[in-house]
């Protein structure tokens, strides 16, 4: 039976050298007191200690100061286990600074392995993460040079095809948030903007003998109805009330707590622009890019759009009225709708259904999806993508490489160079004013999110779209099929390439 609790004594159910998961998605629905309840015991106990910390989406609150990272900072955690990074601002620069253990596993894998553990199985099988760097026989997961563990992904065969095997830590402590606990501890998640992994991260602590610690907004005496109670509270042992999280009115869109017209979807968005500290940039180059990109959207398609230069795509295509036309998809677990940027990115506005986040990656895996629309730091000369580590600096690989690895028509958006590129359209003429110190095309990657070779096995189409021209994958390497007006093809394309392409 549940026990209603104070942060501080619910986080007393952690123990030393214990396996947590934390349900949250980026920089949204992170069960932030609990995280600053182990900070504060950690303060005067030097306790939990020896910690592995395990978040398929990641968690974060975009502040490199907040004391919900701060256990992690002082020195509690020993392994970090996660899909993405985006909104950790301090842990990142710690993973780079060898303070810890630290890996990268493709979003949806560790999604997909948290389940397994929920149904009593050691881990997941699946085709994501070949010939990319996951992959044991390139780089495997590890981020930094301590990060030496084998045991997290590794290459089998089964029936004579070829996976990657992941297998997580037993995880014994649950951190979710939810909306509500009815008197019987079941929790909804009504208010907030998906569930995730949340179920089967309760399933899987319960059959490890572990703890379910849930932080919520309210106790409500009315039970919940059955289909809205998103984890029964038979898997629930201690309940936490907190202060609700302070949300712009904007925000309240997101929940699925009302209906929003098709029509007012963009109203929402700018209001959402308007109030979020990592606002979109609409500049030349990504409205040229994706403007470009968003012809490759069909009737009925079924979408998902990445963070950055390719949310650009969902913009031009509600101005085309071809938004109401297919269907958007984000990770979390939002089908439907127009995705949402900066720091609610997992949420849709106008979603018509809210799922678990494994059912989504099932979606991407077995090819479900259409059409994606991805970003890329660097592209070499095989066509092979690196999208989640650049210099000195990494993001994470989130769901890129699931997304990618089997969508029929894969739409890479991003400058031709950077740092510096200034670009004007006139007239539908493009103008390079001046050129990014930075080329995007390489010789080679220096890690494959992406993986070109896989890519031709696997037929699929695979496009490059720049703001001055686009390029076609073919088992050759790169294919220039499209030049954008104004654009001279031997000074602003091929003198700056570092390898030959067909033209």
């Amino acid at each position: 039976m549940y026990e209603i609790m104070s942060a501080d004594e619910a986080i007393r159910l952690i123990r030393d050298g214990d396996c947590i998961c934390v349900n949250s998605f980026v920089g949204i629905e992170n069960p932030t007191e609990l995280h600053e309840a182990i900070y504060r015991r950690y303060q005067k106990m030097q306790s939990p200690t020896h910690l592995t910390i395990v978040s398929s989406a990641g968690f974060g609150v975009w502040d490199e100061e907040h004391n919900a990272e701060g256990y992690i900072r002082e020195g509690a955690v020993d392994k970090l286990i996660c899909g993405h990074f985006g909104a950790m601002m301090s842990t990142k620069k710690l993973v780079l600074e060898d303070r810890f253990e630290a890996y990268n596993l493709p979003l949806g894998c560790i999604s997909h392995a948290i389940r397994a553990q929920a149904g009593g199985l050691p881990g997941a099988l699946s085709k994501v993460g070949l010939d990319i760097f996951v992959d044991p026989r390139k780089e495997g997961p590890g981020i930094n040079r301590i990060s030496i563990d084998d045991s997290l992904v590794r290459h089998v065969e089964v029936d004579g095809e070829e996976f990657l095997y992941y297998k997580l830590p037993k995880i014994n402590i649950a951190l979710i948030k939810g909306t509500a606990a009815d008197r019987k501890g079941n929790i909804t998640f009504d208010d907030m903007f998906m569930s995730g992994d949340a179920l089967s991260i309760c399933q899987a602590v319960k059959a490890n003998r572990g703890k379910v610690i849930v932080q919520v907004d309210r106790l409500v005496d009315t039970p919940s109805r059955p289909r809205n109670a998103i984890i029964p509270g038979c898997l629930v042992d201690a309940i936490v009330v907190a202060e609700p999280e302070a949300r712009n009115e904007a925000y309240t869109a997101l929940t699925g707590s009302f209906e929003i017209p098709y029509e007012e979807w963009n109203t929402w968005s700018e209001r959402l622009d308007s109030v979020s500290v990592k606002q979109s940039k609409n500049s030349t180059v990504a409205n040229i890019i994706g403007k470009r990109a968003s012809k490759e959207l069909r009737v009925d398609d079924i979408v998902n759009i990445g963070i950055g230069i390719p949310e650009m795509v969902s913009r031009f295509a509600r101005k085309s009225g071809m938004l109401d036309m297919v269907t958007l998809t984000v990770e979390s677990g939002g089908i439907g709708g127009f995705p949402v940027s900066g720091e609610a990115f997992g949420a849709m506005i106008g979603a018509a259904s809210v799922y678990d986040m494994a059912n989504q990656f099932d979606l991407y895996d077995n090819g479900g999806l259409d059409v994606c629309f991805m970003g890329a730091l660097e592209v070499d000369k095989e066509g092979n993508v690196n999208a989640h580590r650049g210099p000195g600096a990494f993001a994470g690989i989130g769901g890129f490489a699931n997304i990618t690895a089997k969508t029929p028509t894969v739409v890479f958006c991003f400058s031709f160079t950077a740092k510096g590129l200034e670009v004007s359209q006139k007239k539908g003429i493009v103008e390079i004013e001046k050129e990014g110190s930075i080329s995007k095309f390489v010789d080679r990657v220096k890690s494959i999110s992406f993986s070109a070779r896989r890519a031709i096995a696997n037929g699929q189409k695979v496009l490059y779209v720049t703001e001055r021209c686009v390029f076609r994958l073919t088992p050759k390497g790169l294919k220039l099929i499209e030049v954008y007006p104004g654009i001279d093809v031997q000074k602003d394309i091929l003198d700056l390439l570092p390898f030959e392409v067909e033209v």
